[in-house]
């Protein structure tokens, strides 16, 4: 999977401990246990790997983000309110109301992580 350097460094930092998806059908093969790797954008050679320590799925963001410890968000997790509002568009409507969210906990190994 890819992400931008702020969520990137979150979680290489382990101040993230969640990864927020579309529940679409390649997130609907994840698995507790399973490894993701996630590659830094734009260049994707930088990477970090991390193990699904639990899996949640949600009709809307709006549900997903109300059962989630704000702590566990990072530390621009400072307002459910404001996360929601500020969350709400990332996918389309028509792709949230098909596919709903998907939150994944994740644990970052160390030792597995590439450079």
């Amino acid at each position: 999977m890819k992400l931008y350097s702020f969520p990137f460094e979150l979680i290489e930092s382990e101040k993230k401990l969640i990864e927020i998806r579309l529940n679409d059908p390649k997130r609907q093969l994840l698995s507790i246990g399973d490894f993701i790797e996630f590659s830094l954008l734009p260049n994707l050679d930088k990477k970090i790997t991390v193990k699904i320590t639990s899996l949640h799925k949600y009709p809307d963001f709006a549900s997903l983000v109300e059962d989630t410890p704000l702590e566990y968000g990072g530390p621009h997790w400072k307002n459910k309110k404001e996360v929601i509002q500020s969350g709400l568009g990332f996918y389309s409507e028509e792709k949230e109301k098909k596919y709903g969210y998907l939150k994944i906990g994740i644990e970052l190994l160390k030792n597995r992580n590439n450079a």
